[in-house]
């Protein structure tokens, strides 16, 4: 049986693409209401919160809600009751809408329920510009395609994306041959939210570890460190800063008792092992001339 449907853009950081860091290295890791008849020109249709959304129209009459623009709302098979989307369903019951067991459709336009299809057998209204007939995905067109891969349909178009077997994703093509891949690193949770990833309809970004983080919580992350929640690896070119640090470390002297202790060290970023002198600052690799590094080990006086 394949997942929940939804699309899922990715943003990817390819391995040896440059980003400058600009932090620091030392940085711990309704009241209803209708919209007024629309201009001769038409306008592209504007989500609206849940609670207005039911009375919003598009130029073509379809109904929305804050997730999806259609003009039909799906009855759920686990509890009978209409929603315009499984995202409504879920937010008001307390279990799931499984979307590829939807066998039913109510038209917003005649009310008349029908099985699930594209287009209003009662008054051929068409219930989106896009329908998927796995996912019983109905919206807007916005290049949508279903991977049969992932299970689930994805935002395309289709020709700029293909799946890595391995990473069981969709990546650009773009990442075709340069990207780290870590076996079904979609259908992992968030390691900061710890919200699914591979059906979420928030953005993902590739970190040049191969690890996957929400585009949402990876800007957050970088607002108190650099690494990778789960390998610890940077996901900066932090060069500039490394060097910085070096002239930092060079105006700051050790106390007599400390000059000489010499630290066995693992370097998050090349995973090298290597004695490096202790610093209060931090210890540098002598390999990648990286500080983030971790202290392991016993401590040595260096004669």
């Amino acid at each position: 049986m394949p997942k929940e449907s939804c699309a899922l853009s990715v943003v990817a950081l390819p391995e040896g693409t440059v980003h400058r860091a600009s932090i620091s290295p030392r940085l711990r890791v309704c009241n209803s209401f209708r919209q007024e008849p629309p201009p001769p020109t038409p306008r592209p249709f504007r989500f609206l919160p849940a609670d207005m959304a039911a009375c919003a129209r598009d130029n073509e009459g379809r109904s929305g809600c804050e997730h999806y623009t259609r003009g039909c709302q799906l009855r759920a098979p686990c509890c009978c009751k209409f929603y315009i989307c499984r995202l409504c369903h879920d937010n008001n019951e307390t279990h799931k809408m499984d979307r590829f067991k939807v066998t039913q459709v109510q038209c917003l336009g005649c009310k008349h329920i029908q099985k699930a299809q594209e287009t209003c057998e009662n008054c051929s209204n068409v219930f989106g510009e896009y329908y998927c007939s796995v996912c019983h995905l109905y919206d807007k067109d916005k290049k949508q395609y279903h991977c049969d891969g992932c299970g689930i349909c994805r935002i395309g178009p289709k020709e700029d994306y293909e799946h890595c077997l391995k990473c069981n994703l969709c990546l650009p093509l773009s990442l075709k041959g340069n990207h780290k891949c870590i076996e079904n690193v979609s259908r992992q949770n968030c390691p900061i939210c710890l919200e699914d990833m591979h059906t979420s309809r928030i953005g993902t970004r590739i970190l040049p570890c191969g690890h996957l983080l929400h585009s949402t919580c990876y800007k957050a992350m970088l607002q108190q460190g650099y690494r990778c929640p789960l390998c610890m690896r940077s996901v900066l070119d932090m060069s500039d800063q490394w060097q910085l640090l070096d002239d930092e470390v060079a105006r700051t002297p050790m106390p007599l008792d400390y000059q000489n202790m010499m630290v066995e060290i693992l370097c998050n970023d090349c995973s090298t092992r290597s004695t490096a002198p202790f610093h209060v600052l931090g210890m540098k690799c002598e390999s990648c001339n990286s500080y983030n590094t971790t202290q392991e080990g016993r401590t040595q006086s260096h004669p």
